[in-house]
């Protein structure tokens, strides 16, 4: 019986390794167009390849949490016109991976939510709830004043009857738009307009929302 077991477990071993060698590539394949999808609908006009350029960045916010985010920078020619930041956030089911997309500005192009693990129904609709209404986002510049719902003194509509899912899918954006910009990562109330990054991982895909020059672009 204990070699049948034994012969048993191989074989499963053995198959499973095969599959997974199998759908690899599609699986990266899949992931890699549903990211190049997403940063051409959160970006400004681009000529570049973001995924190809991107940068990770490592920072740890005040109470000493490790963040990682992934920068997406977009160019037209040699001019910087945005960036894309990939950001996480802790929502009432799990994890909200969210992708931002910000102008030279700052402005917030658009989002496109990629991965989360909110109610059915409830928290899945910040896929498209802070597109629309009193709950849009795009435009705003969380550098000028950062994203909040209405309960917490802000301008933004929460999500009905999911007030903890939009206070995790805001506080990404506001943490994204301080990875891009190069200031502190607050994990509790998003952006802090601090002088010094804690970054240890910066290189020049990260844009200063900050215009350089008449025209706003670095």
């Amino acid at each position: 019986m204990l070699l049948v077991l034994t012969g048993v477990t191989a074989v499963s071993v053995a198959l499973l390794a095969v599959v997974n060698e199998l759908t690899k590539a599609p699986i990266a394949a899949a992931n890699a167009k549903a990211l190049n999808e997403a940063l051409r609908v959160v970006l400004p006009e681009f000529d570049n390849t973001p995924a190809a350029e991107s940068d990770t960045i490592r920072t740890a916010d005040s109470q000493g949490k490790a963040h990682t985010f992934i920068v997406y920078p977009a160019k037209k020619g040699d001019t910087k016109v945005g960036a894309a930041v990939e950001a996480t956030s802790l929502g009432f089911g799990g994890d909200m991976k969210v992708l931002v997309g910000f102008d030279a500005y700052g402005n917030i192009v658009d989002y496109s939510l990629l991965s989360h693990a909110e109610t059915p129904g409830l928290g899945s609709k910040a896929a498209d709830w802070f597109k629309q209404g009193k709950g849009d986002i795009k435009g705003l510049n969380p550098g000028n004043d950062p994203l909040a719902v209405t309960k917490d003194g802000g301008q933004i509509d929460a999500i009905t009857a999911s007030t903890i899912t939009s206070r995790a899918f805001l506080r990404a954006v506001n943490d994204a738009y301080s990875a891009y910009s190069g200031q502190e990562i607050d994990g509790t109330s998003g952006a802090t307009p601090q002088a010094n990054s804690t970054t240890d991982t910066v290189s020049s895909a990260t844009l200063q929302a900050i215009p350089a020059d008449s025209t706003g672009v670095k």
